[in-house]
């Protein structure tokens, strides 16, 4: 689709165009567990008080946690990430919270070295929610109806495949896997009362799940664009062999870090979708803030 392609085209111009940053490369592989992670809060905050202009008084507050976990010895690799993220914002205007941001993500990646940089690989990707999602509707300007929409594990994605991974160091990476298993699973509360032929992200009436058997390539990219400044490019590609191979599914998100002490930094996240089973449109959402910092406790030592 036309859409599609130029949003892949995008993506990969940006991809391509951060390439030109000069970047650091660990020469040696450092043999053991090595792990990492942020915890990040964001908070905006506006408020007015006899403001002739006008304004709505709100806030909003987005906890993240981003944790990596990587292994390396005799050619064994073993890359996870875990990524949880849940924002929330109150409007004056309104009187339910809702949602800025929701989501759970487990990548779990093993390869075994065959030649340098390349390995066969086995890989894991697990994504859901935390809370349950509405849409939002006034039927007058005093009420405001909400409605269901999603919940925690419907939708949920869970895919695993084998393929081919290569992988500079733990800031540079892709992996192809040209046999890749999908299972979408959901609530049947969403799926019983579905119209004949109509689907709730790719799931029929009255089913939990669907299968789908495809390819799927996934790549990371971290570097630091000058000081303070770092740069994340995550993007993952899926096509469905089964039905209509052609529509790819895009998920690409890119961060941007910058510090302004160890405590405190501006952040901006940027997240493009595309996924024929929720919605024929490109799904945008950006999120920009001051974030405070903190590192993750150590985790127990791995022997």
């Amino acid at each position: 689709m036309k859409k599609k392609g130029v949003l892949l085209m995008i993506c990969m111009l940006l991809a391509i165009g951060f390439q030109g940053q000069e970047k650091e490369v660990d020469s040696i592989k450092v043999e053991g567990w090595k792990k990492s992670g942020l915890t990040s809060l964001i908070v905006n905050q506006t408020a007015f008080s006899n403001w002739i202009s006008g304004g709505e008084n709100s806030i909003a507050a987005t906890l993240s946690v981003d944790y990596n976990i990587n292994y390396y010895k005799n050619g064994w690799s073993w890359d996870t990430k875990i990524i949880g993220s849940f924002g929330i914002n109150k409007n004056s205007d309104s009187k339910y919270f809702k949602k800025i941001d929701d989501r759970i993500e487990i990548n779990s990646l093993i390869g075994k070295k065959f030649i340098e940089k390349f390995s066969f690989s086995s890989f894991l990707n697990f994504k859901t929610q935390f809370a349950k999602g509405f849409k939002y509707t006034n039927a007058s300007e005093e009420i405001e109806i909400r409605e269901e929409t999603t919940r925690f594990l419907s939708p949920a994605y869970l895919q695993i495949g084998i393929g081919v991974y290569w992988k500079e160091d733990n800031s540079l990476w892709v992996n192809m896997a040209p046999i890749t298993g999908r299972l979408i699973l959901a609530s049947k509360k969403f799926t019983n009362d579905l119209e004949e032929g109509e689907e709730y992200f790719g799931v029929p009436k009255g089913e939990i799940s669907r299968f789908e058997l495809g390819a799927s390539v996934s790549a990371f990219y971290k570097f630091e664009v000058i000081e303070n400044i770092q740069l994340e490019q995550r993007i993952n590609l899926y096509s469905d062999y089964l039905e209509q191979a052609e529509n790819i599914d895009v998920d690409y998100t890119i961060t941007a870090f910058m510090k302004i002490n160890d405590y405190l930094s501006t952040n901006l996240i940027i997240q493009c979708l595309y996924d024929d089973n929720a919605i024929k449109k490109v799904q945008l959402r950006e999120v920009f803030g001051l974030a405070i910092n903190l590192n993750l406790l150590e985790l127990p030592s791995f022997k």
